[in-house]
């Protein structure tokens, strides 16, 4: 049975070397593959390097992209049985494949060609394959042929990765209000803060404090330490700049881009280059990451311009309060027009070993309804728009300049990104790239309880778009944060935006020199100082004076390793540790009691998810001396009471403070998705555990499962001399040389090659 499974897993793996015939190919493709696995694709008809696309992300990346389609579609439940019911639930409410073939038909004939021969190529890498793919040979199951529209339900499932976060923060947000009184709200979530730094300013702005509500929080204050919901400390990432020409020794502009995702295995993104004549003829090479599934380069040089994305954190998604205590009993509102029908569809969802379930979905105009408690709202989400999905990205491959990749990144449809652009010539632009709606008013972030006054109908058109080109300072910065300082900010909206410190940290970096090169850039986004964080260690550092060291020599030990601390989040901060501690047991003696009550309303609920920006409502109340829990008698006893909580849990059983080194938490958990339900693939599907630097509110975001998907800094038409880093490596295979090959450089943050390297396999495709 062994050697049976051991052949069979073998014989799943992809081809590397050899001829093979691909159908409807118009010329021969070469593939020719480095040591990492990256492959470069050679012909003479982009459709035949989609095809040859499409059949390489098969024979390497099949399951992942089945489960990208099965998950926006919510069809897992037919690959893993009752397990998935809930998740293909709750995106089934969305009918996105129903949704994947009315954009399929609406795309032009090369788009359309262009999918095709992707779904040709994809078909035939699986079928070429001498077995299936090893994951259906473990879950049993045969792998279900590609159709052109599971290439848009790809597309659709990262509308779920990058924004439906919103629709979290909105539920947090109306149970937050139902808590507490208007003053009270205002102050939990302030519009700005010190720690912004638009784009269109160059230091951060001077923002008043808040002034406290009048009376204290109606929850409890509590000294007992609450124990935090995974998703109570939400992780941001993703950085992207710039800087024009006159800053590099090329002359050309330079990017840099990471994009931060959930870290699994293999990576979401797939490395590869395209080498083809364009419209005019002349040979383009096109590099970067693809996303398997489809047949476009997300992000990467094209020889003449370079692009980046970051997610945009704007307005996005409605909640909208419904009449009816049940989801049956939704209604028609009173005062409505004839058109403001409600539908009742039925969704089946297949179940893998049981009978197919029924999922009774309600319809509004503004789109399906999802049942919260006692409430109701539709959500109306950019979505579920014609426009949400289409595939003008593609065409970023043939821009030969900022202006040109601006504008195509305004007609895109894709999740609503920052987009960076940087040129041959010198030039750099900013502009959002995909749909954008156009608010009738500023959001309060809380459910709509009159849409047709508060919520958008329409889209901006790209014109209307917000767009910076070469600002005088020469540099351009995005990372989740608020983006703009003026009344373009409130095209975007949104009150997800990241606390900025992230996005000061890189503008400070910035400016910091005058002339960059590609390592340069790399030391930003490899850049672990925790600046956000040292506000609370001077906090812990004052309260340990003299008089509070007297007779307790683990607090002096503690403020020792603390004032010693270089500063950083690395794998053997120690001092990073504790003071994230401290920072830890004064949220939870602030908000502990609220999350409790936020979460009776929704799970997921917390002040985090309400407010992405807490930290700087949190200096507030520090600097005043604030919210003292009644069992204690001042500030000071408060601050040692805490500094005790800290040293209790670190020296539990036995342990030593300078032992809580920073990578002993921090430790990487990336593996591939099945080890969840079999937890005897690890030594196969999983990264060897390592203690990783970086954390929150600074550049080199990391977490156990979060972190760059990518890091990439080139020069465009200076390629030779770029970088790109990956997690994981080219192959899903365990087997494959390239499982994880590339992943200790992306670790150690080592300067590896934008471009493909010599070719190690070679493959012909042949008409």
């Amino acid at each position: 049975m062994v050697v049976t499974c051991w052949v069979a897993l073998r014989a799943s793996l992809p081809i590397l070397d050899g001829s093979v015939q691909g159908e409807g190919l118009s010329a021969k493709v070469t593939i020719d593959r480095d040591a990492l696995g990256v492959p470069t694709i050679s012909g003479s008809d982009r459709a035949d390097l989609a095809y040859a696309t499409g059949f390489l992300h098969a024979q390497d990346r099949f399951f992942q992209m089945d489960l990208l389609r099965r998950s926006a579609a919510g069809e897992l439940a037919e690959l893993f049985g009752p397990v998935a019911l809930d998740l293909d639930r709750r995106q089934r409410l969305h009918q996105f494949r129903m949704r994947s073939l009315v954009v399929l038909a609406a795309a032009s004939p090369d788009e359309r060609r262009l999918i095709e021969s992707y779904t040709r190529g994809v078909n035939d890498g699986l079928n070429a394959l001498s077995a299936r793919p090893f994951e259906y040979l473990l879950l049993r199951a045969a792998p279900v042929p590609w159709r052109p529209e599971d290439s848009v339900l790809v597309a659709y499932s990262m509308y779920f990765e990058l924004q439906y976060d919103e629709l979290e923060s909105v539920l947090a947000r109306a149970a937050l209000r139902d808590h507490t009184p208007d003053d009270m709200f205002r102050f939990l979530l302030p519009d700005v803060s010190h720690w912004d730094a638009p784009l269109d300013q160059t230091t951060s702005p001077i923002v008043p404090m808040p002034g406290l509500p009048t009376a204290k929080p109606s929850w409890s204050l509590s000294l007992a330490r609450s124990d935090p919901q995974p998703d109570e400390n939400p992780v941001a990432g993703s950085n992207s700049w710039a800087v024009i020409g006159a800053h590099t020794r090329q002359r050309a502009a330079m990017l840099a881009n990471d994009m931060h995702l959930g870290l699994r295995l293999p990576n979401i993104w797939y490395r590869l280059s395209l080498v083809y004549p364009d419209a005019s003829g002349k040979m383009r090479r096109v590099t970067g990451a693809s996303l398997p599934g489809t047949p476009a380069v997300i992000v990467g040089s094209n020889g003449r311009v370079a692009w980046g994305f970051t997610n945009s954190s704007g307005h996005y998604l409605d909640l909208i309060s419904l009449d009816g205590n049940t989801v049956d009993g939704v209604r028609p509102r009173e005062a409505g027009s004839s058109s403001e029908t409600v539908a009742r569809q039925i969704e089946s969802i297949k179940v893998k070993g049981e009978a197919q379930v029924d999922l009774p979905i309600v319809v509004t105009r503004w789109g399906p309804v999802m049942a919260v408690g006692n409430k109701n709202y539709a959500i109306h989400w950019a979505a579920h728009d014609p426009n949400a999905i289409n595939l003008h990205l593609l065409r970023m491959e043939d821009a030969d300049n900022v202006t040109a990749a601006v504008k195509i990144g305004q007609t895109s449809g894709i999740p609503t990104q920052n987009l960076i652009v940087a040129d041959l010539d010198g030039h750099i632009g900013w502009t959002l790239a995909g749909p954008l709606p156009k608010h009738p008013a500023p959001s309060d972030g809380l459910p709509v309880s009159e849409p047709d006054n508060h919520t958008w109908s329409e889209y901006l058109a790209p014109d209307e778009y917000p767009v910076r080109y070469d600002p005088s300072y020469g540099r351009l910065w995005t990372a989740n944060s608020r983006q703009l300082s003026d009344k373009d900010q409130d095209k975007i909206g949104g009150r997800d935006a990241d606390l900025g410190a992230r996005a000061s940290q890189i503008r400070d970096d910035l400016f910091m020199r005058d002339r960059f090169d590609e390592n340069a850039f790399l030391a930003i986004q490899r850049d672990d100082r925790a600046l956000w964080i040292d506000f609370w260690r001077r906090l812990l550092i004052d309260a340990l004076d003299d008089a509070a060291l007297d007779g307790h020599p683990q607090r002096a030990k503690l403020k020792q390793l603390v004032t010693e601390w270089n500063g950083r989040a690395d794998p053997d901060a120690v001092g990073y540790s504790l003071v994230r501690s401290f920072y830890q047991s004064m949220y939870d003696a602030w908000f502990g009691g609220l999350d409790a009550e936020l979460r009776q309303v929704h799970p997921r609920a917390s002040y985090r998810v309400a407010n992405r920006r807490a930290e700087a409502v949190m200096e507030t109340l520090a600097e005043r001396h604030a919210w003292i829990p009644s069992e204690i008698s001042d500030w000071r006893a408060f601050l040692l009471n805490r500094v005790d909580l800290v040293i209790t849990k670190t020296t539990r059983d036995g342990a030593q403070l300078q032992d809580a080194r920073w990578g002993t938490t921090n430790t990487s958990r990336i593996a591939h998705p099945l080890v969840r339900s079999l937890p005897w693939l690890r030594t196969w599907l999983a990264v060897p555990p390592v203690g990783l630097p970086g954390d929150v509110n600074m550049p080199l975001v990391q977490a156990p499962e979060f972190g760059a998907s990518e890091r990439m800094v080139v020069a465009p038409g200076h390629e030779d001399t770029g970088i790109f880093h990956m997690p994981g490596g080219q192959s899903g295979h365990p087997l494959s040389p390239f499982f994880l090959a590339g992943h200790e450089a992306w670790v150690r943050g080592d300067p590896t090659p934008f471009l493909p390297g010599p070719t190690v396999h070679q493959m012909i495709m042949q008409p």
